[in-house]
């Protein structure tokens, strides 16, 4: 098993706050949540960045074979 501290910070971007920040893949779930509840009324605002999201889409469709 892998622990946090092996795992990569996720780049989060917020567009609309014209902010961006890396958080720990373990915490990337929570941080876009309370930045979009307290800033955004919880309307949608801060994401993973779509370039890494689509990376790691990629990585997994692949990992899962679904590629081939």
């Amino acid at each position: 098993m892998t622990s946090d501290d092996e795992l990569p910070e996720i780049p989060v971007v917020c567009d609309d706050c014209d902010t961006r920040t890396a958080v720990p893949f373990s915490e990337v779930e929570d941080a876009v949540a309370r930045h979009n509840d307290q800033l955004h009324d919880g309307e949608p605002g801060a994401q993973v960045d779509p370039d890494v999201l689509d990376q790691l889409n990629d990585l997994v469709a692949k990992d899962m074979g679904l590629l081939d």
